[in-house]
């Protein structure tokens, strides 16, 4: 065999065996490269699925929590109106040109006369006291107090103090009227 033929051969041998090696290259690069889209697929698949719940959840969240935002800010809102509503009706209360306002006085003195000691001194709010000085013949008159109207009697010794101010009449009312008071503003049933 001449030279040439046996370089030719070697040459031809080494081209198949580096095909060989290629193929077998190939093909484990195809098989790599399978896994490789098989396990990224499954990764984006996850990380979707997981963000879709995140997504979920955040929405779901961030709905309960305006939901929340809302209610506060009418709860607010609606003690700011009672708040209002509550200092009108005291103002009103207290105003000396409140409607009725000697009738109540003379009310009150009447209930006073009925459960008062010998003796009790009237104090009155200083609105009143011109009206009770005529009035409240039956009392001794002394400094005033406090308040939005009417009195109150106390003993001379001061062991004894009955409240007749239009204060403390003003609280219960509110506080007994005020689920209708609420309905009357908000439309509750």
């Amino acid at each position: 065999m001449t030279l040439e033929a046996l370089v030719s051969e070697i040459a031809t041998a080494a081209k198949k065996e580096a095909k060989g090696i290629t193929d077998v290259a190939k093909a484990e690069a195809k098989v790599i490269l399978d896994e490789a889209k098989a396990e990224a697929n499954a990764h984006s698949e996850e990380i979707n699925s997981r963000a879709e719940r995140e997504c979920t959840q955040i929405k779901t969240e961030t709905v309960a929590s305006a939901r929340q935002a809302n209610q506060k800010a009418q709860l607010i809102a609606r003690r700011e109106e009672l708040d209002a509503t509550w200092n009108t009706v005291r103002e009103q209360v207290g105003s000396s040109s409140m409607n009725g306002r000697l009738a109540l006085l003379k009310a009150l003195l009447t209930q006073a006369k009925g459960d008062a000691e010998k003796g009790m001194v009237l104090h009155p709010v200083g609105i009143d006291r011109p009206a009770l000085e005529m009035a409240a013949t039956d009392f001794d008159i002394g400094s005033d107090v406090d308040g939005l109207g009417g009195f109150v009697l106390e003993t001379k010794d001061g062991s004894v103090v009955l409240d007749y101010r239009f204060d403390g009449r003003l609280d219960e009312s509110w506080k007994s009227s005020l689920s209708s008071v609420t309905s009357e503003l908000f439309g509750d049933a």
